[in-house]
């Protein structure tokens, strides 16, 4: 039977009425804190009130507080509250200091306001969780557990619920049918775990119409699709929730996520750090640090161009073809440190002691001062200070067709600095490990991404990123 429909978010109400407990606390921590401390409601507290709650409620979202709350850990829980609303009050300390300018945030009873709230969102939060959790443990709203597929992502996925003793799952067994797996008893192991093959998938069908399973999972391989489907058709036949695993780790994810176009759901493999608001945000926080360190480096800057002026024959500035986000070719400025300027299909990498590098030149590739040009870069809006660093086309051309995925890294817009080069991969890449190394932290970087992680680039490469014993 074929049948048509589209996939919602699950517990999209139970998230609705969270999201209305988090605001509730919020307007009603400050009427406390307005009625103790002050005594008097202004027409002001309205506006800040609601922008509180729609802040918090952004910040929330944007860091998955509001996950079915089966499978988000109290600490990441507690981790997502406090996030929201210290980033929220941020928010509304600078929007005061620009626009509004009140000085709210000094009385006694916005601090208290601020130091509060936090608390009791936390408080309610974690009362929740503990009750559920507990009524959970005395067999109320539990859920019994099945997996089809004794697979690596079925392990994973056992451990998982084994770890989660809140959620209230209970594990019965894997069900397989292939090979050695339809022996009953037999063991799957994960370390010094284990747990049973308890039958095939017959005996999963008896058990399921038995009432002995509530929850079905099937781990199976994604190319099994005719076999997915008999097994579904199977279960129909019975009133157990049942649930697709994709195993999409087969796959190398970068920065995946899932989209919603009018009720068909898409799965990205491969997509940008940087989508939507993201990458306004990136963009603000590149033209506000660039401007600020524009400012500070332009008298060095200045002394640099004189120097090379007056101590080797060329320009001052080389600027090289490299590539930006998405392949497109872009310009990097750089201060010129050598004597010839490569630009071609073949370039040669600088060596240690290499001949075509000037005197000045080599202080200022040993302690990255050829770079500096790259913040016109940044302001201008070609590159960014924190990201991949660019190679030169012809070592793209070169490493593209060796290392899987090494295009993923134009995803982005290049750096001036990157998580690679604080984790020692800056300079020479002799070899095809070294390479592979700088990659790796390449893609870590568009996975992990936040603002958080580019200020600490930025305040490690202050102390490990400028002077390297492999630039030559």
């Amino acid at each position: 039977m074929q049948g048509q429909g589209k996939i919602r978010q699950y517990d999209s109400k139970i998230n609705a009425i969270a999201k209305l407990a988090d605001s509730s606390i919020i307007f009603l921590t400050l009427f406390a804190c307005i009625d103790l401390l002050s005594g008097e409601w202004l027409p002001l507290y309205l506006p800040m009130m609601l922008i509180s709650i729609v802040l918090f409620n952004f910040f929330a979202e944007s860091k998955d507080a509001y996950r079915s709350w089966r499978g988000l850990a109290l600490k990441d829980e507690v981790y997502a509250v406090l996030f929201s609303w210290l980033s929220s009050v941020l928010v509304l300390v600078v929007l005061d200091m620009l626009i509004f300018k009140t000085a709210l945030y000094q009385h006694p009873f916005i601090i208290s306001w601020i130091i509060l709230t936090p608390a009791q969102l936390i408080s309610w939060h974690v009362i929740v969780k503990m009750c559920l959790g507990f009524a959970r443990t005395k067999g109320f709203n539990t859920r019994k557990v099945a997996i089809v597929g004794a697979t690596p992502l079925a392990d994973r996925l056992r451990v998982t619920f084994n770890n989660m003793e809140w959620s209230g799952f209970k594990f019965i067994g894997y069900y397989d049918d292939r090979g050695d797996n339809a022996n009953a008893n037999n063991e799957r192991r994960l370390g010094d775990d284990k747990a049973a093959v308890v039958g095939g998938i017959q005996l999963l069908i008896k058990d399921c119409q038995a009432g002995k399973i509530d929850i079905v999972y099937i781990t199976l391989a994604m190319a099994a699709e005719k076999r997915i489907q008999h097994i579904t058709e199977q279960l129909a036949d019975s009133t157990v929730s049942v649930y697709l695993v994709p195993d999409l780790f087969t796959f190398n994810l970068l920065n995946s996520r899932w989209v919603d176009y009018q009720g068909i759901t898409a799965i990205s493999i491969y997509e940008t750090s940087f989508a939507g608001l993201d990458s306004t945000l990136k963009r603000m926080e590149d033209v506000l640090l660039s401007t600020i360190i524009l400012l500070l480096i332009s008298l060095p800057m200045l002394l640099i161009a004189a120097l090379i002026k007056t101590t080797s024959p060329g320009p001052v500035f080389f600027k090289q073809k490299r590539y930006g986000i998405d392949g497109n070719n872009i310009k990097v400025w750089k201060f010129r440190s050598m004597t010839v300027a490569d630009n071609g299909a073949h370039i040669k990498q600088a060596t240690k002691g290499d001949a075509r590098i000037t005197p000045l030149g080599a202080i200022l590739r040993k302690t990255s001062l050829d770079e500096l040009p790259q913040f016109f870069n940044t302001f201008g809006g070609s590159m960014s200070i924190v990201g991949p660093r660019p190679h030169a086309v012809a070592h793209n051309e070169e490493y593209r067709g060796k290392i899987q995925g090494y295009m993923l890294r134009h995803k982005v817009k290049p750096g001036i600095t990157g998580l690679a080069q604080i984790n020692g991969f800056r300079g020479e890449t002799d070899t095809l490990d070294k390479m592979e190394g700088r990659i790796h932290y390449d893609l870590n970087y568009i996975q992990t991404w936040s603002i958080g992680l580019d200020l600490k680039i930025i305040f490690l490469t202050i102390f490990k990123g400028f002077v390297n014993k492999n630039a030559y």
